[in-house]
């Protein structure tokens, strides 16, 4: 398979690695001093292009990739609020491809399910009441993170009581702490720290008078991330539409 890598930041680099493990070939690699090889003979001919950016920049990118018919994994987070509808439309009626994840690690794909499944166990028992909180490493600017959005998403489809999620704190890498611990009873409280080089981990909490119950996903590395975005595109190559990871996984 023809690969173009968009972003050769640390998981392009990791993922450049991987896909030339796994007999692939780079053809085409672009970052923020050649976009003029969007257009190049080398980008075109990628069967797919893989994008690791920075969200003000992955739905332009989304965009070049489609001017060309390049289908597109990726793993760039927020776009969806401002753009979400405009991608949905290029892949349903425009015959475009986009596989998105907010996390491409295996682990998370399991811990997605596991979330879910432990939601809808706790929907009968009114006295847990859940918070979720994030942890990465000093670099990542967003907050909370993508992954962090997606489990909250998916526990409030499943919680009757939940009727959305709410932002909490912010504890920053020198231990100051912004934000609230207080949301209303009907929100699920979403918190992030940032602390060292921490990959990812996502807890999830289930609190009670009596006991509590936790989840979590500590990922060990970033390589974890970086073989299910060559995955992805191992099967995005030969699928079409709006993709995910519940389409290569399905629990």
């Amino acid at each position: 398979m023809k690969i173009a890598l968009i972003g050769y930041g640390k998981m392009g680099r990791m993922i450049e690695e991987i896909a030339l493990s796994r007999g692939h070939e780079i053809v085409c690699i672009i970052d923020v001093d050649n976009q003029e090889d969007f257009d190049s003979p080398q980008f075109q001919s990628a069967d797919v292009a893989i994008e690791f950016t920075a969200p003000h920049v992955a739905y332009g990118n989304y965009l070049k990739a489609f001017s060309h018919n390049v289908k597109v994994v990726s793993g760039s987070t927020g776009w969806l609020k401002e753009h979400g509808d405009d991608v949905r439309r290029m892949c349903s009626e425009g015959g475009q491809t986009l596989f998105w994840s907010s996390n491409f690690s295996l682990g998370v794909t399991v811990f997605r399910a596991v979330n879910r499944y432990l939601a809808r166990i706790m929907n009968r028992f009114d006295n847990y009441r859940p918070t979720l909180e994030e942890v990465h490493h000093i670099h990542k600017l967003d907050h909370p993170s993508g992954t962090a959005i997606t489990l909250a998403e998916e526990l409030v489809k499943e919680v009757d009581r939940i009727d959305g999620w709410e932002f909490g704190q912010l504890t920053q890498p020198d231990g100051t702490v912004e934000g609230t611990d207080t949301v209303a009873a009907n929100q699920l409280r979403v918190d992030s720290i940032r602390r060292g080089e921490v990959p990812g981990i996502h807890s999830i909490k289930w609190d009670s008078d009596a006991d509590q119950i936790t989840i979590t996903h500590d990922a060990h590395s970033r390589r974890g991330f970086a073989l299910g975005a060559v995955l992805a595109a191992e099967y995005t190559a030969q699928h079409k539409g709006l993709l995910t990871m519940d389409d290569l996984f399905q629990f």
